[in-house]
């Protein structure tokens, strides 16, 4: 299989995960939208049922991309405040493991995304075959970084085996990459992680440190690809077709 041909078989994957997804949103659920490439065919998708009158939801969205897509689609968007809880939030991840735990932050969103997940009752993963591992860490793990810390903070990360990169612009690749919340991006390159509860408090205790990439304990499913047929992955549980659950698995 040629690398086009892979690239299309994923998107295709990507497609199939966030149809599935779409099934189990309910008319008066509140949303989280999540970014990169699998949750924006999900923000299409639901785009589309929304124009056509068919669901009335109401939506946060864990990025600026996210949300002028959403805009851009009709789907209505509410600002963050007090007490407000999300019935679902829908989102992709760079990495997940066995137990659910993820790498996410590929696209600089991870301190928005983070947050939505930790508001809502409910985050399911959407994500292709490719995703899918026995453990964490071949992804570089991302972090978010106070501008004024970064020196300090890229000591200490180093320090810890993590190889830091801070991340430059795509498009003027001579200067630094920032995210949406005005922070530092820094890539960790710290190869297999075998213990990422313990490494998530170790970050947690530099300062400087906005948040990390490792999303533990928040994801309650997540849908995967394979041979053809959409699954259900859950923590502690054998894959299931998706099509066996009428509603939140």
């Amino acid at each position: 299989m040629t690398p086009t041909q892979d690239k299309a078989l994923l998107d295709q994957e990507k497609q199939l995960t966030a149809q599935a997804a779409l099934r189990w949103v309910r008319d008066g659920m509140l949303l989280g939208l999540g970014t990169g490439s699998t949750a924006a065919h999900f923000i299409r998708q639901l785009g589309e049922v929304v124009q056509a009158g068919k669901l009335r939801v109401q939506a946060t969205a864990t990025s600026v991309a996210s949300e002028n897509l959403a805009r851009e689609l009709g789907i209505p968007l509410i600002e963050p405040r007090r007490g407000l809880r999300y019935n679902l939030t829908v989102d992709g991840a760079d990495e997940l493991d066995p137990q659910l735990n993820l790498i996410k932050g590929g696209g600089g969103a991870l301190l928005r995304e983070k947050i939505i997940a930790t508001a809502s009752d409910y985050m399911l993963v959407i994500a292709d075959s490719s995703k899918a591992v026995a453990q964490l860490g071949q992804f570089p793990l991302p972090l978010e970084v106070v501008a004024f810390a970064l020196p300090w903070v890229l000591d200490a990360v180093a320090a810890i085996g993590g190889n830091p990169v801070v991340r430059t612009n795509k498009k003027e690749p001579e200067k630094y990459a920032y995210s949406d919340q005005g922070n530092l991006l820094v890539d960790c390159h710290f190869g297999r992680l075998p213990d990422p509860v313990v490494l998530a408090r170790q970050l947690k205790t530099i300062p400087g440190i906005v948040e990390h990439g490792l999303f533990l304990g928040l994801a309650r499913a997540a849908l995967i690809v394979r041979d053809g047929q959409v699954q259900v992955l859950r923590a502690g549980s054998a894959p299931k077709p998706a099509a066996d659950f009428a509603e939140l698995p």
